[in-house]
């Protein structure tokens, strides 16, 4: 599988590790009055739906980037590819942003 890295190019995904689900970069407020609930579906809870799907991928052979990857579970094939610090500024530029248009 080849992953577009944003800045690299095309990349072999040897190259990367797998880290779960894009959606561990939404981590819970641990001061409101559920968090306790809220770190119980944060840390064990996930969806195993088929298609398409946003995962967070580590660089570590190359730039050591965090990347979020959309990619289609069933394919394989890969819709988009972006920086993680890109997608987290612009949450936090816009909390209604979720990151998955477009």
């Amino acid at each position: 599988m080849i992953i577009n890295h944003p800045l690299l190019g095309p990349r072999d995904a040897a190259e990367f590790y797998y880290l779960g689900d894009a959606s561990l970069l939404d981590r819970p407020d641990w001061q409101a009055p559920d968090a306790a609930d809220k770190f119980y579906e944060y840390q064990y809870l996930r969806d195993n739906a088929a298609g398409e799907h946003r995962e967070l991928w580590y660089h570590e052979q190359g730039d050591r980037s965090w990347l979020i990857v959309t990619r289609d579970t069933l394919t394989h094939d890969i819709t988009k590819v972006e920086l993680a610090h890109d997608v987290a500024l612009a949450k936090q530029a816009d909390p209604a942003n979720t990151g998955r248009e477009g």
